[in-house]
């Protein structure tokens, strides 16, 4: 790869891109000790940065390869960024997708003019299904990363970071497959060779660790992580390469940390993200740097409506905006009214209590009462077991 390839590739994707400008965090930057400024590659079209890649490497095509159409493999933001290259560049896409892939998946896919075939109950088996179809049908086959047409696509974001901030001084990407981060790296690393680049890794599904570890390409046995845009068990060899060369840090996050940033960014900066889109804004307290400006890619918003709940309520627990506890009271008359009384003198606000009479205590006329509350985190939960112990109550936290 060569730094004209991606300017070529920028040039081309013009037309079909939205502007995704820098966002500065007060938030972030507050808990991570640096200056950071999102790049919401969320608000892209097809709601992710797949349309980069797909759109390169079908543009590319010879006019003979062209006729013959496309296929791809996925159940998410790739399927969506080839079926959309595809009908702005007019050529068929085929797109095999797992039998169980979301409704609202299929039917985004097929909005933007593809033919669907559903195929599989995994994401491999749709993978063996395309590769089958691609062999009799004479389609072109589009990588979601393992491609070289494609990295120079993804790449362009490296571009039009370093354009908006020259200043720029470390980079931090999500990695899956790996096609990402490895056009992000090559880009910024021919602009401005001391820019620092860290890629992000799911804990559960930590296959470029493993294989940095190991210095060769390997199979995980699973993949388990709410991220699944990122559920990659094995990473590209062509991106292994590109990692080893370009990347200078790989760092994992679990799923906790990935529910206290999407509720960070959906509370401070009112924007919805999908769990593998956020893998750098969770990473950025792991940072070692501090006081530099760090520019997190939020790559894709493409997220189920009840996953946001559940993502919003796990989040409020995490960072201790939601407290459940419990507490044993003395069973008789009024003694209920005087812990509700506890928890309203601290300000916090009871979401859920109940009783359960039925658990043997210590002292065997108390009664066990169940309490959720919501609060204004780890300092105002502090207080109101504080609280209750100096009333001589102790508090269990649940």
């Amino acid at each position: 790869m060569k730094l004209q390839d991606f300017t070529t590739a920028r040039e081309h994707l013009q037309k079909v891109l939205l502007p995704t400008h820098l966002i500065y965090s007060p938030i972030f930057s507050e808990e991570s000790g640096n200056q950071i400024y999102i790049k919401p590659e969320n608000l892209q079209k097809t709601g992710a940065f797949k349309i980069r890649g797909a759109y390169n490497k079908i543009n590319k095509l010879t006019e003979e390869e062209k006729k013959r159409g496309v296929i791809a493999s996925s159940a998410g933001n790739h399927a969506q960024g080839v079926a959309y290259a595809a009908r702005e560049l007019g050529i068929k896409a085929v797109i095999v997708m797992p039998k169980t892939t979301p409704l609202i998946k299929v039917q985004s896919t097929k909005k933007y003019g593809a033919e669907v075939v559903l195929y599989g109950d995994v994401y491999d088996d749709a993978y063996q299904k395309a590769k089958e179809l691609e062999a009799q049908e004479g389609y072109v086959f589009v990588h979601p990363f393992d491609d070289i047409d494609v990295l120079e696509g993804q790449g362009t974001i490296a571009l039009e970071i370093l354009e908006e901030m020259p200043d720029a001084e470390v980079i931090v990407v999500p990695i899956g497959g790996g096609g990402l981060i490895s056009g992000i790296a090559a880009a910024a690393k021919m602009i401005k060779p001391d820019i620092k680049i860290i890629g992000v890794e799911p804990s559960g599904a930590a296959s470029a660790t493993e294989a940095l570890k190991k210095n060769k390409v390997i199979t995980l046995p699973e993949a388990n992580t709410i991220a699944d845009g990122t559920a990659v068990k094995r990473i590209g060899d062509l991106t292994f390469n590109c990692i080893k060369q370009y990347v200078d840090e790989v760092v994992t996050v679990d799923d906790y940390e990935l529910t206290e940033a999407f509720l960070l960014l959906a509370e401070k900066h009112k924007i919805i993200a999908e769990n593998s889109g956020i893998l750098p804004l969770a990473a950025l307290k792991k940072l070692s740097e501090r006081g530099k400006k760090v520019v997190p890619v939020v790559s894709g918003g493409n997220i189920d409506v009840l996953m946001i709940s559940s993502m919003i309520n796990k989040g409020l627990i995490s960072r201790d905006r939601i407290f459940n506890f419990a507490v044993s009271i003395p069973d008789r008359p009024g003694e209920l009214a005087k812990i509700t009384h506890i928890i309203a003198d601290v300000g916090a606000n009871i979401v859920k209590l109940a009783h359960n009479q039925f658990k043997n205590l210590s002292r065997f006329r108390d009664k066990e009462v169940l309490i959720t509350v919501e609060t204004n985190g780890t300092d105002h939960v502090q207080a109101l077991v504080d609280a209750f112990a100096a009333k001589g109550y102790e508090v269990t936290a649940k």
